[in-house]
């Protein structure tokens, strides 16, 4: 008799895979009637499930029927049109077929000879993103610069001050001796970028920010002086273009003029505003990146492309292979050694790479540069709309300026209200909001990005807080 093989048939894939694409399908056209953040306490989800592994294989039947009872309850949906905390992370369907594809080839693409589509499309990819976004001729890929897809702009952070670390440290400066800034409302992964680079606390400074929540280049500038007199060698500045918190915009231009003339690397964090450059007329969120040395933005953000894409540019790679290049024996081969190939490998912390190109062509072919700018200018008028509700109504207030698809508001009556408006929205399972601090003042955020949000939802939400205010 023969051994059961265990494995899926291609005629049972084919079977189930359409099982799971009519799931995913369904989902889609249901989520909204989901409660958009999950109701489960903590634990729920292990409770529900068996003790121990299955001792032997179970349909797939069975599998997917506990997606629908198990697995689902626990899910806060992301995907919901109702979804107006954080930021975006958006899917589309290109997005998960080119996924499926993927996955389906199960490519590992750490080096170009282990599979030349996938280093070849990501470096063709990035080079049409430079066009699509209008982004400086420096990041292209022929010439000394060019782009690579990360799995997050914490790691393009964190990369960037690797590079910038190895440029300093070759111009002789000790570790210790080090320095680099970023303002209060700097994206928290570059604090923990400056932990794994071996940077102390001490050794990043705060700058001053001025009432739009923006870096104040003088302040930079101070610092850098004050620094540099004491014997410390300023080596890395991150700039934001559209902050968390409030989606301020520092002054890139300004803060590149002090770091040019200091010899400080400069990163530009654009992960979630630099999306808005499809649009030809949001392009001033790219005033200044003609000067920096690093740039990333997340088109798993505003641009329909499931988590993880991030696109990260360098102006030049080299400082970047120095620090992140290692070839053991067992890596070497022709390709890599003729020098006429990238490996990618080199350009990341990790030495694994997925297909993750795949996806980002697959979203950019189907929309096309006008449908990316049609859907991301709705999301800001959208967002201007909310904005101009609150505006007119005198128990509101807004407690940052509105930029593109954030807006961050108040109720006059305090952080208490506030507090109550925003966890009686959450608790409702009707839309999601999150909060953040400004002035030590609790705000609410509302993001206007969702891939299917409409001016619907958007109504839904401000009549909603408008009830809840009645209330308070």
């Amino acid at each position: 008799m023969t051994e059961p093989s265990f494995h899926m048939t291609p005629d049972e894939f084919r079977r189930h895979g359409a099982e799971v694409v009519e799931w995913v399908a369904r989902y889609m056209e249901t989520v909204e009637e989901h409660p958009v953040l999950s109701p489960v306490a903590p634990g729920d989800i292990r409770a529900s499930l068996p003790a121990h592994p299955p001792q032997r294989p179970e349909p797939f039947e069975d599998v997917l029927a506990d997606i629908e009872a198990l697995i689902l309850p626990g899910v806060t949906h992301w995907q919901s049109p109702n979804w107006f905390a954080y930021f975006p992370a958006n899917s589309s369907g290109p997005s998960v077929l080119g996924e499926l594809l993927a996955a389906g080839l199960g490519v590992q693409g750490m080096l170009w000879a282990t599979s030349p589509a996938c280093t070849e499309l990501e470096t063709h990819v990035l080079d049409w993103m430079l066009e699509l976004l209008g982004l400086p001729d420096r990041f292209r890929s022929d010439g000394p610069g060019g782009g690579v897809i990360e799995d997050s702009a914490s790691s393009a952070t964190l990369c960037a001050l690797l590079a910038a670390r190895r440029r300093g440290r070759d111009a002789g400066a000790e570790l210790g001796d080090l320095v680099a800034y970023a303002s209060a409302h700097t994206h928290s992964s570059l604090e923990k970028a400056a932990r794994v680079a071996g940077l102390g606390a001490d050794q990043v400074r705060v700058v001053a920010v001025d009432e739009t929540y923006a870096m104040v280049p003088g302040a930079l500038a101070t610092l850098v002086a004050e620094d540099r007199a004491a014997g410390r060698v300023p080596f890395f500045c991150c700039a934001t273009v559209g902050t968390t918190s409030s989606l301020a915009v520092d002054p890139v231009a300004a803060l590149a003029d002090v770091c040019v003339a200091a010899g400080v690397w400069i990163h530009v964090d654009g992960a979630m505003a630099g999306s808005a450059a499809v649009c030809s007329e949001l392009r001033w969120v790219n005033d200044g990146l003609d000067r920096v040395d690093s740039y990333a933005v997340n088109p798993h953000k505003w641009l329909f492309t499931n988590f993880d894409c991030t696109c990260f540019w360098v102006a030049d790679r080299g400082a970047l292979l120095a620090a992140l290049s290692i070839l053991p024996e067992y890596l070497r081969n022709e390709a890599s050694a003729s020098g006429a190939v990238i490996d990618y490998r080199d350009w990341q912390v990790p030495l694994g790479r997925r297909f993750r190109a795949l996806k980002l062509w697959f979203v950019i072919r189907h929309y096309g540069a006008e449908g990316l700018a049609h859907h991301v200018r709705r999301h800001v008028e959208l967002a201007r709309q909310f904005a101009a509700w609150v505006e007119a109504d005198a128990r509101f207030e807004l407690a940052a300026p509105p930029r593109l698809g954030l807006v961050c508001l108040r109720h006059v009556g305090g952080d208490e209200v506030n507090q109550w408006l925003l966890d009686s929205i959450n608790a409702s399972g009707e839309q999601y909001l999150t909060h953040t601090r400004l002035d030590d003042r609790l705000v609410i955020r509302v993001s206007v990005g969702q891939t299917h949000t409409e001016e619907r939802h958007v109504r839904a939400l401000w009549d909603h807080l408008a009830c809840l205010a009645d209330a308070s």
